[in-house]
């Protein structure tokens, strides 16, 4: 029984002898070596260093005591004051007008109309149609009364916040939209 498995391990190791041979060199792999040897051959590159470190340098500031940066300039702040005007706010019990509920920046003018010497601007809102207003009637979400009307513009006088929980007036203009 030694004897059979004695016999059949010496013909696995040449079995498997024969296969190592089998898979070596037989020519079909002669350029892979080439262009291996061919690579050892090349001059081994260099590698860069690594950059130098800069330490951080901490910036200590020193004009905590001086005025901010992100507060207006003084004389600006007196003209705030001065313009603010306790007179001026909107009227917020009078009734809001369609084009109220719109954008200053949304409208357009497209056309004027003139009826017994009454200019009358047509406004459109970019979403719902075209309103016909006069001097007098208000626009915008800012309070905006029209002051003046022409065949070219209109004059709006906007009511708005100061910031300083007054009212300011602002001047607008809305010209005539040409078609290109």
């Amino acid at each position: 029984m030694k004897l059979d498995r004695l016999i059949c391990a010496i013909g696995f190791s040449a079995f498997f002898v024969l296969g190592l041979s089998a898979c070596s060199d037989s020519g079909q792999h002669g350029d892979l070596r080439d262009y291996i040897e061919e690579t050892k051959r090349r001059p081994a590159g260099e590698i860069e260093p690594l950059p130098s470190f800069v330490p951080y340098k901490s910036f200590a500031y020193s004009a905590m005591a001086l005025r901010s940066p992100f507060d207006p300039p003084a004389e600006q702040e007196q003209s705030v004051v001065l313009s603010n005007n306790k007179n001026i706010k909107p009227d917020f019990e009078r009734e809001k007008e369609v084009l109220e509920g719109f954008n200053f920046g949304a409208l357009r003018m497209v056309g004027t109309l003139t009826k017994d010497g009454a200019v009358w601007a047509l406004i459109n809102d970019g979403e719902s149609g075209i309103h016909r207003v006069t001097t007098g009637n208000y626009i915008g979400m800012n309070h905006g009364r029209i002051v003046a009307a022409s065949n070219h513009q209109i004059e709006v006088i906007e009511i708005v916040p100061n910031g300083t929980n007054g009212w300011v007036e602002r001047p607008q203009v809305l010209s005539i939209q040409e078609k290109d």
